[in-house]
C-alpha cells in the first residue's frame, strides 16, 4: 500500500515538489503534506472545527474558517504564515459568529458568517475587517467573488436561494436573490465566469444560473443524498459533486447536465481540489480520513494520502 500510495502521489508533481495544505477538522489542525512523499511535514493548531481553507494570492497566508462545533459556535478565523507554520493571529469576528466560506480577492478575505446572515471582508495587512453586507438569507454559508470584483455570490442553504452582490458605481452594493432548490451548500462558477451551478443538499438536484441576468436557466436531479460540494474541472468540460451522506463521487457532462461516472469514496466526502496542472481532483474523504486522488483522465482513483482525522478544506502552498 506505501509504494501504492507514494506512485499515485509522485505523479501529481508538475515541475517542482508541491505541497498540500489540509484542514483536519477533528484534531483542529491544518496540516502540511509533501505530495511527493505523502508524509506530513508540519502541524498548525487552528481553532475549534474547522471548515475552510483558502490561500491569499501571493502564496504567504493560509486563513481557516473555525466555525465551531455544534454546541459552541466558532467566532475566529485563523492566519497562518505559510511559510513558518505558524497561526500569525486567530482574529476574533465577534460579534458574527459561525465563520465559513473563504474566498481570496484582491487582498482581501471574503467570508461568510453563517449564523448572522452576513458576508464580510477582512484585510490582513490592516488586520481589521473593512466591510460588510447582509444577505437577509438564512444559513449563508459559501462565498465566491468575480474574477472582476464586481459581483459576489453566497449560497444561502436554509433559504433556498444564491444572493448576487453586484457594485454599482457608486461604489453601493445591490442585492438580487435567485431562488434555487432545496438546500444548496456547495457551488461554483464555469471557467468563463458566465454561468454559477449549486448543488442543492435536501433535493438531489443541481441549479444553473446565468450570470448575467441572474436566473435559473437550468434544474436537474443529480440522484444525490446529500450533496456537500460542486466542482468544475479546470476545462469546463465536467462537473464533479460529493454526496456527504451517499459516500459518493459525481461526474457530470458540464454541456449534456449527463452522469459520466459515479465512484464509491468512502464515509463522508466532503472538499473537493483539483491539481495545479489540472490533471487530478483531490476529494477529502472526512469519515473514513483520507483524500483520494482521482485521475481526470481515466476517472480512477489511483491512489490516497493521509493527512490525519477528519481531512476537509484543501489548498495548495505555493
Amino acid at each position: 500500500m506505501r509504494t501504492y500510495i507514494w506512485l499515485a502521489l509522485s505523479a501529481l508533481t508538475v515541475s517542482q515538489a508541491q505541497t498540500l495544505l489540509v484542514l483536519n477538522k477533528d484534531e483542529a489542525a491544518l496540516v502540511y503534506v509533501d505530495v511527493a512523499s505523502g508524509k506530513v511535514t508540519g502541524k498548525v493548531p487552528v481553532g475549534d472545527g474547522p471548515h475552510e481553507l483558502v490561500v491569499s494570492t501571493d502564496g504567504k497566508l493560509a486563513f481557516a474558517s473555525n466555525y465551531g462545533t455544534g454546541p459552541k459556535p466558532g467566532n475566529t478565523i485563523s492566519v497562518i504564515d505559510v511559510a513558518a507554520k505558524k497561526e500569525l493571529r486567530r482574529l476574533d469576528v465577534s460579534p458574527l459568529s459561525r465563520p465559513h466560506g473563504l474566498f481570496f480577492h484582491d487582498g482581501k478575505l471574503y467570508f461568510t458568517a453563517e449564523a448572522n446572515k452576513i458576508v464580510a471582508r477582512y484585510d490582513p495587512a490592516a488586520n481589521r475587517m473593512d466591510w460588510m453586507m447582509g444577505t437577509g438569507q438564512n444559513s449563508t454559508h459559501m462565498v465566491m467573488v468575480s474574477r472582476d470584483g464586481a459581483q459576489i455570490y453566497t449560497a444561502n442553504i436554509s433559504a433556498n436561494s444564491i444572493t448576487i452582490f453586484d457594485r454599482g458605481n457608486n461604489g453601493n452594493w445591490n442585492a438580487t436573490v435567485v431562488p434555487v432548490g432545496k438546500g444548496p451548500e456547495g457551488m461554483d462558477l464555469s471557467p468563463d465566469g458566465k454561468q454559477l451551478w449549486t448543488s442543492q443538499s435536501q433535493d438531489g438536484g443541481v441549479s444553473v444560473i446565468d450570470v448575467a441576468s441572474k436566473k435559473v436557466i437550468q434544474t436537474f436531479d443529480a440522484r444525490t443524498q446529500r450533496s456537500n460540494r460542486i466542482k468544475f474541472t479546470p476545462d469546463g468540460k465536467q462537473i464533479l459533486i460529493t454526496d456527504l451522506a451517499g459516500g459518493e463521487l459525481v461526474i457530470l457532462d458540464a454541456g449534456t447536465q449527463r452522469e459520466v461516472k459515479r465512484l464509491k469514496m468512502g464515509k463522508m466526502p466532503e472538499g473537493i481540489l483539483m491539481t495545479p496542472d489540472g490533471t487530478r481532483a483531490l476529494i477529502a474523504v472526512n469519515g473514513d480520513n483520507h483524500i483520494a486522488i482521482l485521475d481526470l483522465k481515466t476517472l480512477e482513483i489511483t491512489g490516497r494520502i493521509q493527512p490525519g482525522p477528519g481531512p476537509d478544506g484543501m489548498a495548495w502552498a505555493q
